[in-house]
């Protein structure tokens, strides 16, 4: 199938995946979770596709990545449609309203930062399940693992085993892996509430 603009579709990566999720379920108006800030970038894009009648919460527990989004979200011109917090994507549903349309997670470190700091696998979890509580019927969560890590592979089996036993009824679940690369190559979960 040919893509509207002339131009090939290139099977890159995790990330780039998570996006094309994002773009094919996001609409103006909704109200999104960026659930690992990082350097602001996938903010940026998400309030890009919620426009200026949708709403991005943003979380990280570090105030580096706080500050580097915010800078970037002003540059931008998107303040009004965002809230960032200091605070671990676990806590999110102390912040954000339910029926949300998407969640989106980066999981790993802080890019240019010490990789001291990874997200942690219980807390993954923990906000797995809350952003699967959030989103609305048709909703999606996007998780990018990066297993080249210790704590990477702990949260890929993790969750593994965590999405493998979701309601079939409830939600759809894609995994997506790429055979012919590296085990530690980046992976990514898809899970679409159906109901």
């Amino acid at each position: 199938m040919a893509q509207e603009n002339g131009e090939r579709y290139v099977l890159r990566n995790a990330r780039h995946l998570a996006a094309d999720y994002m773009m094919r379920t996001i609409r103006e108006g909704d109200t999104v979770v960026d659930a690992t800030m990082g350097n602001g970038k996938d903010t940026l894009f998400l309030c890009e596709l919620v426009g200026e009648s949708g709403h991005v919460y943003a979380f990280d527990v570090q105030a580096e990545a706080v500050e580097r989004t915010r800078e970037r979200v002003k540059e931008a011109g998107f303040e009004a449609r965002t809230t960032l917090l200091l605070a671990g994507h676990e806590t999110m549903k102390e912040y954000v309203p339910s029926g949300v349309r998407a969640v989106m997670f980066n999981l790993g470190w802080l890019p240019g930062a010490e990789h001291a700091v990874t997200t942690k696998t219980d807390t993954t979890l923990s906000a797995v399940g809350a952003a699967l509580e959030l989103i609305a019927p048709g909703g999606i969560v996007t998780v990018c693992v990066y297993p080249g890590h210790d704590e990477g592979t702990r949260e890929l089996e993790a969750l593994r085993t965590y999405v493998s036993g979701l309601n079939v009824r409830t939600f759809n679940v894609l995994y997506h892996s790429f055979v012919n690369a590296s085990s530690q190559t980046p992976q990514l979960f898809l899970i679409q509430k159906n109901k």
